[in-house]
């Protein structure tokens, strides 16, 4: 076991300030909902209309980042090892079982976690950008024709946009169980608070079939 420093600063930044964003409009979109009050209802609207605008904005760096960096290399899918990954997950986990993949600084997700971020950045976030984006400003795109809004009746636009909220919060409670299951119950959030966590030695060998198999995937 050796300490890699494998989070840098904008890194852990964008995370943390994407939860947070991601936890505050959840709860200042289910207030305008009707689920309870709390903010009082035109507060909850400003406020998530904010935050909003401050999530966008803290995508377009994340994407900027992931690109600049090469970051973005840790999303590509492969299936090398993802049915032993689900086999740990729900049962090698709880009998002490070894993990079944090495983390490093250039493999950071595991196969199934690769696949699960890689739907949320590609699938579920588009959509409640998409339908967030529709629902406010549903007046000015069909008043002004810029886009055709006409035929879609702005309740359903509301229900995707709720029963998204509902997966991201779905995935945000999972993701938080999944930081449990690390060397110890806070390594993980430790690791992403400080840049630094212990890693497991790499098997040069067993490092190196992986890449092959993933190159072949590819092919």
């Amino acid at each position: 076991m050796r300490q890699v420093y494998i989070y840098r600063k904008f890194e852990r930044f964008w995370h943390w300030s994407q939860a947070a964003l991601i936890l505050f409009l959840a709860l200042t979109g289910f207030e305008i909902h009707g689920s309870f009050a709390l903010l009082g209802f035109e507060k909850a609207v400003s406020f998530h209309r904010i935050a909003s605008y401050l999530l966008l904005a803290l995508i377009a760096f994340s994407i900027f980042w992931h690109f600049t960096t090469g970051e973005w290399k840790q999303y590509i899918p492969t299936i090398s090892k993802l049915k032993e990954q689900i086999q740990y997950y729900t049962a090698g986990i709880f009998k002490n079982a070894p993990h079944p993949t090495i983390k490093s600084v250039r493999k950071k997700l595991n196969p199934l976690q690769a696949i699960t971020y890689l739907g949320f950045k590609v699938l579920m976030a588009p959509v409640m950008i998409l339908t967030g984006l529709l629902y406010l400003y549903y007046k000015t795109f069909d008043v002004n024709d810029i886009i055709i809004v006409s035929d879609i009746p702005l309740e359903w636009i509301a229900w995707l946009h709720t029963f998204g909220a509902w997966l991201l919060l779905a995935f945000v409670i999972v993701h938080v169980y999944m930081t449990t299951t690390g060397h110890t119950i806070t390594s993980n959030i430790k690791a992403m608070l400080t840049g630094w966590e212990l890693l497991e030695e790499e098997d040069k060998t067993s490092e190196k079939k992986e890449g092959e198999e993933q190159k072949k995937e590819l092919q």
